[in-house]
């Protein structure tokens, strides 16, 4: 079976003759449906135009770009527009929120352009990012975090199946970008595909793969297996326990036996520490913001699971 994106030697060139710019230069690689890919790489790599290629806002020059078993660079520019509205949605930098509609007919707008509109669902999914309570608000009375959720909430209330994130935290201060970033995992904990180009580490971090490009082509990637993900995914949870027991100075008696052996965890240890989940100072392990977030969710879900089982 094929895989749900796929690319395949994908090349983008601009102009022709010695004034040609290959933008993209002979890219391939493939997703499976409801992972997240981070694209990163300097300035006039690629980033943007691979991101443009994917979500059909653009055709390759040669090559195939299949999604969900649709080569969208066959494709008439009819019935590139119209597979474009029914697979993909951007969430952009800018938010690009019409500035006289109040959040909840932003979003609503969303689905005029897509079939009809439904103003409960619009209020369900502004409600989803926390958003419900601005839901007549326009956007000059919003901040720039709001705003960027209630662009989120128009990316999700036609229910895509891909979200593409072009620098989604890039005008966001700290703290929105925390929330951002838990919106995204979110979502993506419940399976949606996501691809986003980024240049903050920290955003890399929370995907499963990460595609660094260099003048147009893959220089690196960095993926790992799902058994490895929850092998990793069962460190945070031990870390983010023990130090629940470490602040509470008490036994939960919520801790549970490691199936991992010392020289095991020193390697698991090690390889968060490179991928950036954690650092390691004296011989204690301490999360990173990304480590922090994604062990949050980790044991959020568990804990979840273990009410709806109780």
């Amino acid at each position: 079976m094929s895989s749900f994106i796929e690319l395949v030697d994908v090349k983008k060139v601009y102009g022709s003759g010695t004034a040609a710019v290959r933008a993209i230069d002979g890219i391939s690689f493939t997703a499976e449906r409801g992972e997240w890919i981070a694209i990163m790489g300097p300035s006039g790599s690629g980033k943007t135009t691979l991101l443009n290629l994917l979500g059909c806002l653009d055709q390759a020059t040669s090559g195939a770009v299949r999604i969900d078993g649709t080569d969208t660079s066959q494709l008439r520019r009819s019935e590139l527009v119209k597979f474009r509205s029914e697979t993909v949605v951007f969430i952009f930098q800018q938010f690009h929120l019409v500035p006289h509609l109040t959040s909840l007919e932003n979003v609503m707008l969303a689905q005029f352009f897509h079939s009809m509109t439904d103003e409960g669902e619009a209020l369900r999914v502004l409600k989803q990012v926390g958003m419900e309570d601005r839901a007549n608000h326009l956007p000059s009375q919003l901040s720039g975090g709001e705003q960027q959720r209630v662009a989120i909430a128009r990316a999700l209330v036609n229910d895509p199946r891909i979200i593409l994130a072009d620098e989604p935290t890039g005008n966001l201060d700290a703290e929105n970008q925390r929330i951002v970033f838990r919106l995204l995992s979110e979502l993506h904990s419940q399976g949606r595909s996501i691809i986003m180009v980024t240049h903050d580490e920290n955003a890399g971090k929370l995907a499963d793969r990460r595609l660094n490009l260099d003048h147009g082509r893959i220089k690196e990637t960095l993926i790992f297996s799902s058994d490895e993900n929850q092998d990793f995914d069962e460190v945070l949870e031990h870390l983010w326990l023990r130090r629940e027991e470490r602040d509470h100075n008490e036994d939960s008696g919520h801790m549970e036996t490691m199936d991992f052996t010392q020289v095991q965890w020193r390697k698991l240890i090690a390889t968060l520490a490179h991928i950036g989940l954690v650092t390691v100072a004296d011989g204690h392990e301490n999360f990173t913001p990304a480590g922090e977030l994604r062990a949050r969710n980790v044991i959020r879900r568990h804990r979840l699971a273990e009410r709806l089982f109780m």
